[in-house]
């Protein structure tokens, strides 16, 4: 088997551009980008390499650190499960806005997370947000590093320093990818993530009564004795004219480019009652 390539774990705030820099690095739009905070929830994994060395990129939902979030809870649950996997944090923050009183939580949060940590101030898309990015060293997580992930100023050097930051053993050469892709669809709300979950034996992606709450197609890795798969929850899609607003949109969207990239599917459905099944 091939050895355990590095990971990187971006966290931060709702809305500073984890999603962004994510389908930035992996050069592809996995993740669904949106000016509204929370459109990520479960942990979403990608592929990059830069100068040679192969990564993992793992983008996490938005901390928010308020009670009253009703996905606050699981969504800090899996930002946690992905740091405890991972090689170096990526922390980031909004340049526009300066440091928040949030940002200082979360900061003490990825402390305790035991691994080295990556400051990025996030929208620095010009000298002048950059030269004010250097307020957030009194997060005390040390040097700053500013970046555009939208435009992509300054990402290069981010990147060279992720590459200095991880472990220098180098990973196998990876055997042919003779995995068997299966896609759990279905309307919203009849129980693919919970699916997903039952066959894991873990709650790998947020299971809730609300309709939706899966947005962005979730891969995950999964053997069963010699077998091996790529298992793959979707989004809940509805007929074209029930379909409302962008993020449902982009949502069916993901879940349907899930469908052409497999090679099986799992039709999940929910029983009839009985009183409708009389004829």
């Amino acid at each position: 088997m091939a050895q355990k390539l590095p990971s990187i774990v971006l966290v931060g705030r709702p809305n500073v551009g984890k999603s962004t820099l994510f389908n930035r690095l992996i050069g592809e739009r996995k993740a669904i980008v949106q000016d509204t905070p929370g459109i990520t929830r479960d942990r979403v994994y990608g592929h990059f390499d830069w100068r040679g060395r192969e990564m993992v990129v793992v983008d996490t939902g938005g901390l928010a650190m308020k009670d009253d979030d009703p996905y606050g809870t699981v969504i800090q649950d899996q930002a946690e499960l992905a740091m405890e996997e991972a090689d170096l944090i990526l922390f980031l923050v909004d340049a526009r806005e300066g440091p928040t009183a949030a940002d200082l939580d979360l900061a003490a949060l990825f402390r305790r997370a035991g691994r080295p940590i990556l400051l990025v101030a996030n929208k620095a898309d010009n000298p002048r947000r950059e030269g004010d990015s250097h307020e957030f060293l009194s997060l005390g997580l040390g040097e700053v590093y500013a970046i555009s992930a939208h435009g992509g100023r300054g990402v290069a050097d981010l990147l060279d320093v992720m590459v200095e930051e991880l472990p220098r053993d180098e990973p196998a050469a990876e055997e042919d990818d003779d995995r068997l892709r299966v896609a759990i669809i279905g309307r919203p709300n009849v129980g693919k993530s919970s699916l997903l979950n039952a066959i894991l034996g873990e709650q790998r992606v947020i299971v809730s009564p609300v309709a939706g709450t899966t947005r962005d197609a979730i891969d995950v890795d999964f053997e069963f004795g010699p077998h091996r798969f790529v298992l793959v929850d979707t989004a809940g899609i509805r007929r074209p004219g029930k379909v409302q607003g962008s993020v449902e949109y982009y949502t069916v969207l993901r879940a349907e480019r899930a469908l052409e990239r497999a090679d099986a599917l799992n039709l999940r459905v929910e029983p009839v009652p009985n009183d409708l099944n009389s004829d």
